[in-house]
């Protein structure tokens, strides 16, 4: 069995992964992003609790961390969206936790990352030898494999896709650039473009991009464009990957992507319109097979082939 944590803006997910990819225990908890360093910690440390209390905990024998970016992988996190992070120590942090049993090293890596290894492995973009996978969501980053293997880059950043420029007059970005695809393609960007355009979410509820995606499919003008809006940012990024880098598959996950066809019909037309050259003509975008679980997957993924390469020794219990 293998621990893994998908840390995000707007959760911390934890669970415990088989051999096969298989998730056999959960836990979550929302993401404190705005409060202390420590108010933060102490979550991730409280979910570790609600695994370490299971049955299975016992046959851990590895620890894969997906986390928003920007990460080091040698040992911090800085995510964007997680004010309370600047070079957190998170495997540090994590290593700390009384139930890890000795010999365990926590593996980092971005989320981003870690859903293009999920993905890879057992879903959308399996077989697939150059793909982009993509999670739209809080916030939007992505990984790429190329040539069949996973492409993470020095510092495990690449495919950092949510902060590359398509509006170069475009809104001021949480990262310090302007015209970010996160300024315009995330959940956050949604709901904000929808409510400046006059929509309110129904009596009682808070906006969000799920909120605004049920106004869409209702017909409501104004949600609808809030949607394409954030298509058209993600085909130009997409088709700009897939210039420079000759991408088959573009796989979508995350959040935002749970509107289904509400998304994915504008983004496809959008991307007819960017992707226009003979060699990207074909570029397929397909929907995440795995959902809400591929962070922690490819977390799991990443612990394993960690285990794996150290010899498969089994850590004192």
């Amino acid at each position: 069995m293998y621990a893994a944590l998908d840390i995000g803006g707007t959760k911390i997910a934890g669970a415990l992964v088989d051999e096969g990819g298989s998730v056999v225990h959960r836990a979550e908890l929302p993401t404190p992003a705005r409060e202390s360093t420590q108010r933060m910690a102490r979550t991730v440390d409280a979910v570790i609790d609600t695994l370490s209390a299971a049955p299975a905990w016992g046959t851990v024998r590895g620890v894969g961390i997906a986390s928003a970016g920007p990460v080091d992988t040698v040992a911090t996190v800085s995510p964007v969206n997680i004010p309370a992070w600047r070079t957190f120590p998170l495997v540090e942090s994590v290593r700390a936790h009384p139930m890890l049993f000795p010999g365990i090293k926590p593996v980092l890596l971005g989320d981003a990352v870690a859903m293009a290894a999920a993905e890879h492995w057992l879903g959308a973009a399996r077989g697939v030898d150059n793909a982009l996978c993509m999670v739209v969501s809080t916030g939007v980053g992505g990984g790429y494999v190329l040539d069949g293997r996973l492409h993470s880059g020095p510092s495990g950043n690449a495919g950092h896709i949510g902060h590359i420029s398509v509006g170069i007059d475009g809104p001021p970005c949480a990262c310090g650039a302007r015209g970010c695809v996160e300024g315009y393609a995330s959940g956050t960007a949604i709901a904000r473009y929808a409510v400046q355009a006059g929509w309110s979410p129904r009596p009682g509820s808070q906006p969000s991009a799920a909120a605004v995606a049920a106004s869409a499919r209702e017909g409501d003008e104004r949600a609808l464009a809030a949607y394409d809006r954030s298509a058209r940012a993600l085909a130009a990024a997409i088709a700009g990957s897939a210039a420079l880098l000759e991408i088959e598959v573009a796989v979508i996950g995350g959040g935002v992507a749970q509107a289904g066809e509400t998304l994915f019909t504008p983004l496809r037309r959008h991307l007819r319109a960017f992707a226009v050259l003979d060699f990207v003509r074909g570029l397929e975008v397909r929907p995440a097979a795995l959902a809400r679980d591929a962070g922690l997957i490819g977390a799991a993924a990443a612990a394993r082939q960690e285990f794996n390469k150290v010899g498969g020794a089994a850590p004192a219990a």
